[in-house]
């Protein structure tokens, strides 16, 4: 499998916390007593550490902020459609992240930070017309990119009906809902359903949503930054599930 790079304190530091396996090597510039302990980190676990000043660590990072490091990985093999069932049999409450064509990558990692800190089980986004899992998500990501699953779709329409089969409740959040999300039910198999930054939710993720619901705001704004979203939404389902952890 091709090897990626990972990049920033967090997001290395998470992956070698997670599978340091699947780490090959490191580039690393020990200006800061956090650096520091990071390389003897690396090293400790057989890591090959190579020294960089500043400059090689921008031209390698390729405009992505990299705080002093970028490693090297051999990255997970991707989950589909396929994977779901058995994810979701494991569960006796499987909380799920659905993303709708969310195209900004920091968007998608700070979605990801905030369904691994919520104790998601997994997050589903579409393979087409989305932001990938590129250097920018993972760092943004501060390591949950390798914490919590990630799986990829062909049609998110099709797959929320396979959800709602095995038993899933699958949550729609948009503006325009009667319900407020404090109103609503999330207890149970669930399926939270954030739209694109832009355009919200497209029509048929919408038809196929088993519950309409929004998030009420008092401020003089239309909507919220779908990460800050999903971080809302996430963290009402803990609490409406009595999760005092």
């Amino acid at each position: 499998m091709k090897r990626e790079l990972i990049m920033g304190i967090n997001a290395v530091s998470g992956l070698i916390d997670t599978a340091p396996e699947r780490v090959v090597r490191a580039w690393l510039n020990p200006s800061s007593k956090r650096l520091t302990e990071l390389q003897t980190q690396l090293e400790s676990l057989g890591i090959a550490v190579e020294f960089c000043d500043a400059r090689a660590l921008e031209q390698r990072s390729q405009g992505v902020r990299h705080q002093g490091v970028i490693a090297e990985f051999r990255p997970r093999s991707p989950l589909g459609e396929a994977d779901l069932p058995a994810l979701i049999e494991q569960k006796a409450q499987p909380l799920l992240l659905v993303l709708d064509g969310v195209n900004d990558p920091h968007n998608l990692g700070a979605c990801l930070r905030s369904a691994a800190a919520a104790g998601a089980d997994a997050v589903i986004v579409p393979k087409d017309r989305a932001a990938g899992l590129t250097p920018a998500a993972r760092r943004t990501s501060a390591g949950a990119s390798e914490r919590i699953a990630l799986i990829f779709v062909t049609n998110l329409a099709r797959t929320l009906r396979a959800l709602k089969d095995l038993g899933v409740w699958c949550v729609g959040f948009a503006g325009t809902a009667g319900l407020s999300v404090y109103q609503a039910d999330l207890k149970g198999p669930l399926a939270l359903v954030m739209g694109n930054e832009e355009r919200g939710l497209r029509r048929l993720t919408e038809e196929n949503c088993d519950q309409l619901v929004r998030i009420p705001m008092a401020g003089h704004v239309e909507s919220l930054n779908v990460s800050v979203s999903a971080g809302i939404a996430l963290f009402e389902t803990l609490r409406a599930r009595g999760d005092s952890s």
